[in-house]
């Protein structure tokens, strides 16, 4: 059985393969982004996959950055923290989770009033968005249930986060999984801080 050699690195390169019955598949040669589902949060979005970190099978699959179905990747976390951001109005930065506050149009008016005062010489800086009161309503309920874990909302501040590749490359020319959370992600970090240790 040999490997089909599926780099992270390039651009999308996937070819047609007829098979048995006249049928087809899809052999990825390069691919550089999936779609990866949030379990607990029940969203999918496209991401860009930046390295390959963990392989069960050999390491020599994490060195020539093979893609393969079981394969443990870093995936850019910008898509994540975006909807995050739009759905339960909280920003996720290093250190902390920060709830942005929502201010009046009466308090904006105020705010730049007081510049002025301040500053006669200087131009105001442009305001930041007003965040809306049926907006902010949501957000208020949302945050009731919310719950994030904590292992992986340091990686989420990081920008990088750990997710599984649970479709087959070679066979369906794609690279679909999902982020990994609770005990698995735990599970995988264990072994990647015992990896680094051997170094």
């Amino acid at each position: 059985f040999v490997f089909c050699g599926t780099l992270v690195i390039g651009q999308q390169r996937i070819r047609r393969v007829r098979v048995r019955g006249g049928n087809s598949k899809f052999r990825a040669l390069r691919l550089d982004a999936g779609n990866f589902s949030w379990g607990s949060e029940t969203i999918t979005r496209r991401a860009r996959i930046l390295d390959v970190v963990y392989n069960a099978t050999s390491n020599e699959l994490v060195r020539t950055k093979t893609l393969v179905k079981g394969c443990i990747v870093q995936i850019d976390a910008t898509p994540f923290n975006n909807w995050y951001y739009k759905w339960y109005g909280v920003t996720i930065n290093k250190g902390t989770t920060e709830h942005k506050s929502v201010k009046s149009k009466k308090d904006k008016k105020e705010e730049k009033e007081d510049k002025k005062a301040d500053l006669p010489d200087a131009k105001p800086k442009k305001s930041k968005k007003v965040v809306t009161k049926s907006s902010a309503k949501k957000w208020g309920k949302r945050a009731q249930g919310r719950k994030l874990d904590p292992h992986l909302e340091t990686e989420l501040a990081t920008g990088k986060v750990l997710a599984r590749i649970s479709s087959r490359p070679g066979q369906v020319g794609r690279a679909d999984g999902y982020i990994l959370e609770g005990k698995e992600l735990d599970f995988y970090q264990r072994r990647l801080d015992k990896k680094k240790k051997k170094l």
